[in-house]
């Protein structure tokens, strides 16, 4: 048995190598130190990726995600599938070994097939009676996300503020999702996002590991709309591959008008006012399509229900688990809201209508509104 715990079976070949992976056979480093060392001591250290993906019809939504901890040893990753109202989830847990590169956790399988331009995102069958195969290809042009670099901003006062980089982009998918034996093939016009992301914070070990600080499930919330010559994403514009306009746009704080269901204070409807970098606006009328919604908090977004497992909070043995929820039910839409992404018609001023995702944190959207926040009001 080797000496370093975590190591799984298949980490024993490298075991006596220690520092040492696989990747650094790779001309990958950045520092002197092997890839398994980081760069930070920060035991809220990650390294994510996030996609969110729907069929052309509607009736399909994916969100799936992952995060190693390394200065923790552990990994995570969930997938969510909503289908015509009924959403599940399937959660896995184990740590890191040696191999970084292996994103495997669980039945939850996604491969990077080409840096930058492609990934294939598998969810193995399982008991939760859900699975996926999926081909993600990137079509907007990706643009690094610089760290802020504000180090007086950190919480309590004279630590460091955590920092986020990464990127983020559009893209087409095709592939099929099974639920329970009826398997739906994604037809042309399926799309999504996807990011990736790593640094410190963000909510990694939940209310335990906030450092005073608040606890982080997203901020304002955020759209993501791709109109095929322009994109969404959040506080930026992309463009297409080739696009003659160089790199990005900006996004500033929209103006929101929002409206919600009454009896579980869930996103429904919104009016949205933006104003871009270049001075130009666009509004946009959000129409969430029946309770087509991915519920984050079963991707450990503000601690599961149930549960209350959070990102990079469960320490235990390797262990795999899910759940099924009856999205019809506004009793269930109120024990599992939190971060959540709906399925949306989205139409622009000029008339064009696409499919997109607007992101709300629910109930803290209908609290803005009654509050009178600036930007933010009722419909």
């Amino acid at each position: 048995m080797s000496d370093h715990p975590g190591l799984t079976a298949d980490d024993e070949h490298v075991a006596e190598q220690f520092p040492l992976s696989p990747l650094d056979d790779y001309m990958v480093h950045q520092t002197p130190d092997p890839v398994r060392v980081m760069w930070t001591g920060d035991p809220r250290a990650y390294e994510r990726y996030w996609m969110v993906s729907h069929d052309a019809s509607g009736d399909v939504v994916i969100a799936t995600g992952g995060s190693l901890y390394p200065n923790l040893d552990r990994a995570e990753a969930y997938a969510i599938v909503t289908v015509r109202g009924r959403q599940t989830a399937v959660r896995s847990f184990r740590s890191i070994g040696a191999d970084r590169a292996d994103l495997r956790i669980g039945p939850i399988a996604p491969r990077i097939v080409r840096g930058l331009r492609e990934w294939r995102y598998v969810l193995e069958p399982n008991e939760w009676g859900v699975a996926y195969d999926l081909t993600f290809t990137d079509t907007t042009r990706q643009v690094f996300r610089e760290p802020l670099s504000n180090s007086a901003t950190g919480t309590p006062p004279g630590r460091r503020g955590d920092v986020t980089s990464g990127f983020e982009c559009f893209g087409t998918v095709s592939g099929w999702v099974e639920v329970d034996g009826e398997r739906i093939t994604l037809s042309p016009g399926s799309a999504g996002t996807r990011d990736r992301h790593w640094g410190t914070g963000r909510g990694v070990g939940g209310p335990t590991m906030s450092l005073g600080g608040r606890l982080h499930v997203g901020t304002n919330g955020n759209a993501f709309v791709d109109f095929g010559d322009w994109t969404i994403w959040g506080d930026r514009v992309f463009y297409p591959f080739g696009d003659d306009r160089p790199g990005h746009g900006t996004v500033g704080k929209p103006t929101r008008r929002l409206r919600f269901e009454p009896d579980t204070q869930v996103f429904a409807e919104g009016i949205v006012d933006y104003t871009f970098g270049d001075g130009t606006t666009a509004q946009l009328h959000y129409e969430k399509i029946g309770q087509q919604t991915a519920f984050l908090r079963c991707g450990m977004y503000g601690g599961t229900p149930g549960g209350d497992i959070h990102q990079g909070g469960y320490d235990g043995p390797d262990m795999t688990e899910g759940e099924t929820f009856d999205l019809t039910r506004p009793e269930t839409r109120i024990g599992i809201r939190g971060l959540d992404e709906h399925l949306c018609r989205v139409t622009r001023d000029d008339g064009r209508s696409v499919l997109g995702i607007y992101q709300a944190i629910d109930p803290v959207a209908y609290e803005a509104c009654t509050s009178g926040r600036r930007g933010w009001d009722f419909l």
